[in-house]
Formats: C-alpha cells, sequence, structure tokens
C-alpha cells in the first residue's frame, strides 16, 4: 500500500482496529438470544396451560374434562413455531435492535397480538383436536410477554454496556462533510442505544470541505485513498450525503464498497422529510423511489388509532366531567362570561374545526385583533388559567373534538390558519404535520415544546411522530402527559 494512502497515524488505533471476533460476537448473541427467546416461548406456553386447566381458573368458561398434557403438547409445540417464526418475520434479530428496549419491546408486543390472533384461527381452520382453549390464548399472550420482556431487558442491560455495545455498533465513515452529515450524526448518536458509531470522515473530492468536520470526527484520509481507509479503519459502512457527486462517482464508491465488503448508504438530502416513508417500488416492472408507506397511511393502522380515539374520548369525558365543573366554577368567579373558549382552527389536509378548550385567558385577550402564542407570564391569562395550562386541565374539553372524529387523542397541535399561512413560507415541511389529525397531546408537547418556543424544533418532533407512529408510542405519550407538566405559559 502506499504510504501517502496509509490512514492519519494519530487517529485512536483501539477504536479503528479491526477485531475479528465482533461478527463472531454478533452471531453468538443473536443464537443464544434466539434459543433463549424460543425456550421461554415454550415455558410461557407449558404454564399457561398449568395456569388455564391446574389452577381455580379450570372453573371458568368451557369446561375440557379429561384434558391432560398430553393432549396439549401439539398445540404448545405449534403455538411456540408460530410465535418464533413472527419474531424473525417482524426482525426482531436484527443486531441494532439489542441496543433498543424500546424497539425489542415493540417488535414482541406486535408479534405476540399477531401470534394471538393467528393461532385461533389457525386453530378453526386446522380444526385442532382436542379445540384450543380461548382463555388459554390469552393467558399464553400474557405470559409470553412477561417472561421475554423481562428477560429482554436483562439482555439490555448486559448488552448497552459500553464493553459490548462498541462491538455490536456498525462502524460508519462519512464521505466529505456538511449539515446533512451533522443532521445525520445527531440522529445516529441519539441515545446511549444508537446503533451505529461514526469513526470519522474521508475527504471529498477534490480535498475541498463544504464544511469543517469537528473534533469528535477525524478526517482519515484523501478521497483516493478511500480503498485504504475503509480497510485499515474496519469502517463497515460508508455514508454518502452529497447528492452532487457524478453519478459516476456514486458507481465507483458503491463498486470499492463492494470490494472492501462494507455497506454502501447514500442519504437522499432531497428527501428531507418522511424519510421512514422513503422506498424503493415496482411500476410495471420500472424501479421508483418514492414516499408513500408512512405508518397511518395503511388502513388497518387508522381504524385502530380511530378505535382508541373513540374510547379513550368517552373515558376522559366521563372522568374529566368533575374538573371541568370545577374549573369551569373557578374561571366564571374570576372573569365571568362563557367558560368555554372556541377557536377555529386547521385539521388533518387542511380542513377547518372549531376547537374546545376551557377559557384560561380574559375575555378581551384578542379585543386589539392580533393573533399570536400565549407567552410566559402573560398579563391576558387568568389565575386559574395559568394552573390549567401548566397540567393541560384547559385541553380536556378537547375529548368532544376527538370524539366527533375532528381530532385524535395523540397527534401534532392544531394551529391557526392565520399563523399556518405564514408558517408554511417560514418553516421547512411545516404543511406535512397536517397529514394526519391533529391530537391532544403529542411528542412535542410532552418535550416541552408548547406555546412560545421555537417552532422548527416542535415540526422536526411531530414528523417524528407521523414517521414512527404506533399504538405503544401513543400510549407513551399519553402516559408521558399525565407525569410531564408542560411550559407554564
Amino acid at each position: 500500500m502506499n504510504q501517502s494512502c496509509k490512514p492519519n497515524e494519530e487517529l485512536n488505533r483501539e477504536v479503528f482496529s479491526k477485531d475479528p471476533r465482533t461478527s463472531s460476537l454478533r452471531l453468538k448473541l443473536t443464537a443464544v438470544t434466539f434459543m433463549i427467546d424460543a425456550g421461554l416461548v415454550v415455558v410461557a406456553l407449558f404454564l399457561a396451560y398449568y395456569l388455564r386447566f391446574e389452577t381455580p381458573l379450570a372453573a371458568l368458561g368451557v369446561a375440557q374434562e379429561g384434558l391432560g398434557l398430553r393432549d396439549y403438547l401439539g398445540h404448545i409445540a405449534f403455538g411456540s413455531v408460530i410465535l418464533c417464526f413472527l419474531f424473525a418475520n417482524f426482525n426482531l434479530y436484527e443486531v441494532r435492535n439489542f441496543l433498543s428496549y424500546r424497539r425489542v419491546f415493540r417488535i414482541i408486543g406486535k408479534s405476540c397480538l399477531v401470534w394471538f390472533g393467528l393461532y385461533l384461527a389457525l386453530s378453526l381452520i386446522l380444526k385442532f383436536n382436542p379445540p384450543i382453549s380461548r382463555m388459554y390464548c390469552g393467558i399464553g399472550f400474557m405470559t409470553a410477554m412477561a417472561l421475554l420482556l423481562s428477560w429482554r431487558w436483562f439482555n439490555h442491560s448486559v448488552v448497552r454496556r459500553e464493553r459490548f455495545a462498541r462491538r455490536v455498533r456498525q462502524k460508519a465513515v462519512f464521505v466529505g462533510w456538511s449539515h446533512h452529515c451533522e443532521r445525520a450524526m445527531q440522529l445516529l448518536g441519539e441515545g446511549r442505544g444508537h446503533p451505529v458509531d461514526v469513526i470519522g470522515v474521508i475527504a471529498p473530492p477534490g480535498g475541498i470541505f463544504e464544511l469543517k468536520p469537528p473534533r469528535a470526527v477525524p478526517v482519515l484520509g484523501r478521497y483516493e485513498c478511500r480503498n485504504a481507509v475503509l480497510r485499515e479503519t474496519g469502517a463497515e459502512m460508508l455514508l454518502v450525503t452529497d447528492m452532487d457527486l457524478p453519478r459516476k462517482e456514486m458507481l465507483v464508491l458503491a463498486a470499492d464498497c463492494e470490494k472492501e465488503m462494507v455497506d454502501f448508504k447514500l442519504v437522499p438530502n432531497c428527501f428531507q422529510i418522511l424519510l421512514s416513508g422513503l422506498h424503493l417500488e415496482s411500476l410495471s416492472g420500472m424501479p421508483v423511489l418514492g414516499i408513500s408507506r408512512l405508518p397511518l397511511h395503511n388502513a388497518i393502522n387508522s381504524y385502530l388509532k380511530r378505535a382508541v380515539d373513540i374510547v379513550g374520548a368517552i373515558v376522559g369525558l366521563v372522568v374529566a366531567f368533575p374538573a371541568i365543573a370545577i374549573f369551569g366554577f373557578l374561571i366564571y368567579r374570576e372573569s365571568p362570561g362563557p367558560i368555554f373558549y372556541r377557536q377555529q382552527r386547521v385539521g388533518q389536509d387542511g380542513r377547518l374545526f372549531d376547537i374546545i378548550k376551557l377559557r384560561s385567558m380574559k375575555l378581551d385577550a384578542e379585543a386589539d385583533g392580533r393573533v399570536g402564542w400565549t407567552i410566559k407570564d402573560d398579563p391576558r391569562r387568568l389565575k386559574v388559567g395559568a394552573f390549567m395550562r401548566a397540567w393541560n386541565i384547559d385541553e380536556v374539553p378537547q375529548f368532544w373534538n376527538v370524539l366527533k372524529g375532528e381530532m385524535s387523542l395523540v397527534g401534532p397541535r392544531p394551529e391557526r390558519n392565520e399563523l399556518i399561512s405564514k408558517f408554511k413560507e417560514e418553516i421547512p415541511h411545516y404543511n406535512a404535520r397536517h397529514g394526519i389529525k391533529p391530537g391532544i397531546t403529542g411528542w412535542a408537547q410532552v418535550n416541552g415544546l408548547r406555546g412560545d418556543t421555537d417552532l422548527s424544533e416542535r415540526v422536526q418532533f411531530d414528523l417524528h411522530y407521523i414517521e414512527n407512529w404506533n399504538l405503544f408510542f401513543d400510549f407513551q405519550i399519553m402516559f408521558q402527559t399525565f407525569f410531564k407538566r408542560a411550559n407554564a405559559c
């Protein structure tokens, strides 16, 4: 190898040295985890049999007299195979999932839910003998969730330790450095469970950086020496964010990565929004790259979210009625007049609706005709209004908006049409928030972004929610809403 093409000798060799045991560790970790998962699934279904037929629960439901464990062995084996297959189908054993308990929780929960319905359906279609107990399936769902999530929490606690985590993470190298690289590195390095370590950057063609790399990202070598850099640093992934590179150069980079057995990843910065919906599909045999598959574009997901909204809105209205009555009285006593405040907001697909809130401001709060948010220590705010806004109590009448289908329990906060006409021109991707129903609470709100806060940052949180929606995420946000105060404004 040409001496001029050796990686920077001043770099930390411990970080960049190739470890032949890394791949072996990942394979062993995957194999051991799968075997323990499978064993616990079998144990969970045996435990479900014991709880259903060997405890007082045996007296409930349809009697299945004369059944023994031997009669259920086939059911247990079949159910175990299905659940393990679902784990593999939902990519539970991807290496990156070992560092994120949240992803593991979501996949196990989804797999067990699908298993419950599929197991019952197949038992009817295949006419199991003896017929399988629905209560047994329900208990099996709960025992499997409990055992698997407990074990995976222990496993996560061990693997996330830096000693193991650094050997599980993929080593990534950027070509050139720009604002897009900074954003990508920020996303890749979020939390202790991040799956990728950015070990450095290769100088772009011509050697001129668009932006100077930070000290934490060393320059590994010149562009002409990229193969040597990839080989000597043990890089496993090459990230390219510069879409202005000639097509021929892109093909050369991809070919070089293939030679060095490195993953070639193109970060399409022209799609700076909704990237989780970016996918390759075939139209009449022609490959097309585009944005379409977001979670709530799926009809089943939309119906599930709506079902949760209806149940939650009914329960919310019933539970919140005493609070509405008490605070309505306090509002009227401090500022006689209507206790409810209606204001036109923009909902899904730009449709207008009247949002309902408990009035937290004086009656003449907008007498000057100016439209805007409340600010900290706003002089227009009622005394009781400060408390209500701090604890989101002014939002509870919006359960009626949810029941009517104008809002959801969780989603981006709706804004006024007068403000949106300005924001959509100033804030990149602002109107993408209107692809789903607005919510009473949202990911931005539970992270403290409410009222007079950075709108660009709020939009980023909203887009993250839209891209990564699932029911567990909704429940997490609702749970956090109860225990995390919003900015008192």
